[in-house]
């Protein structure tokens, strides 16, 4: 069975703009909290999505700040996130964050694929 896709993001350097405009946009509803870690978003300026408001799709977050690069990222759920970097990169995929988080919480990493595409990985490991 394959992995599921499980999170998505979008970053920006003006996250309450943009958390505006999704929310407009979509009708999302945002909690606005600490991202698992500051290399994702500012502290307290990353606003969760709740499924429930995205109409029985999946959680999301949207955030960032001055000095974050602007991204859409989605994220599949692993059992290990250092294998998986780790595994990304025997095939030819570059690691470029993690594992970072709480362990028995949240534990996410990034890395680009073969082709230059940012792809993120979580687990709770």
């Amino acid at each position: 069975m394959g992995q599921p896709v499980v999170h998505f993001e979008i970053i920006g350097a003006e996250p309450a703009k943009l958390r505006s405009y999704y929310g407009e946009l979509f009708g999302w509803e945002f909690d606005t909290a600490d991202a698992a870690t500051e290399a994702v978003s500012e502290p307290g300026n990353y606003g969760f999505v709740d499924a429930n408001t995205t109409g029985g799709g999946i959680n999301g977050g949207v955030g960032g700040g001055e000095g974050y690069e602007g991204r859409v990222l989605f994220y599949v759920q692993v059992p290990n996130v250092e294998a998986a970097l780790e595994k990304a990169e025997s095939l030819g995929g570059k690691h470029l964050m993690g594992p970072e988080g709480t362990p028995g919480n949240l534990v996410v990493g990034r890395f680009t694929d073969p082709e230059g595409h940012l792809i993120g990985v979580a687990g709770t490991e």
